[in-house]
């Protein structure tokens, strides 16, 4: 269980975190999504003990990160894979964080074996490894004590797409196992796809939170007969509103809604469902859109 309460930061006159509140809780996977200079990265660096708050709470499992007695048999923590010492091989380094836990040295292989490390790319420097690698080896770092809570950012960065589902499988079992995942990434269909929970931050700011379902629910209702625009004229009269968009009409009603007006109208539906749309992606954009470095309206107005 991970617990933010109006956590703050500020920088001088700049405030980076801004009242944050949100919850990670046990046998979920909370994706914590934001635009570059958000609030993402200070806010994990503050639950981590790595940066002070200004004000308000982080705790994990109730304590503060700083006062747990042996922090990574119970969180396991990647917030920068390529900050691992580059003279040492990912064995020395494996062995480094068991002896600090006081595991055994067979938990060294176990983990390397359970991110796919081979023991001749376990004894190669870490300097010469590329950032997928890098990205196994931070995940086995965060994995050897055995924690109860994860705190991943951008965990797939160099992974390859069968990296990517090996680490989604690794989390989505863990997660159902009762741990706590909370995951940052730009990988917003790697989100989708994992997460239970979703946090969104803008401008230092929770803009969004719930779970996925509740945040990609009630997005509308794609609907299709043989007459469109008949079936929309008939939603409109029950006072649902409707816009045929290629041979099909979306409406802001539920399915269940969507599906009893047209056949109390007499249309046969021949396609009913929840309108996807851009799914997490649009969403995101939505919500952030007033943070975002790139707006995307357009290229009127642009510089040459």
């Amino acid at each position: 269980m991970i617990t933010i309460d109006s956590l703050t930061k500020r920088y001088g006159d700049v405030t980076a975190v801004d009242a944050v509140s949100f919850t990670a809780a046990p046998g979920r996977v909370t994706g914590f999504l934001g635009p570059n200079g958000a609030g993402k990265s200070t806010t994990m660096r503050i639950v981590t003990g790595l940066t002070p708050a200004t004000a308000g709470t982080a705790r994990v499992l109730g304590r503060d990160f700083a006062d747990l007695p042996n922090p990574g048999r119970e969180v396991g923590v990647l917030l920068d894979a390529s900050a691992q010492h580059a003279g040492r091989t990912g064995r020395e380094i494996l062995r480094i964080a068991a002896r600090t836990m006081g595991l055994p040295t067979a938990r060294v292989d176990a983990m390397l074996e359970l991110v796919s490390l081979t023991p001749g790319e376990a004894d190669r420097r870490v300097r010469d490894y590329s950032l997928g690698m890098r990205q196994r080896l931070g995940i086995a770092a965060a994995l050897i004590g055995d924690p109860e809570v994860l705190i991943l950012d951008e965990p797939a960065n160099g992974l390859d797409p069968a990296g990517i589902r090996w680490m989604r499988d690794l989390l989505r079992g863990f997660a159902d196992n009762g741990g706590t995942v909370l995951l940052s990434s730009h990988l917003l269909h790697e989100i989708e796809a994992i997460a239970d929970d979703i946090v969104v931050i803008g401008n230092g700011r929770i803009v969004a939170g719930g779970t996925k379902d509740e945040l990609l629910g009630g997005r509308g209702t794609l609907v299709r007969a043989d007459d469109p625009a008949g079936l929309a004229a008939a939603l409109e009269r029950a006072g649902l509103s409707a816009t045929v968009a290629d041979g099909a009409v979306l409406t802001e009603a539920d399915p269940a809604t969507a599906g009893r007006t047209a056949y109390a109208a007499g249309f046969a539906v021949t396609e009913l469902r929840a309108a996807d749309g851009g799914g997490l992606e649009e969403m995101f954009l939505e919500l952030t859109a007033a943070s975002q470095r790139d707006h995307l309206h357009g290229t009127e107005g642009n510089a040459a």
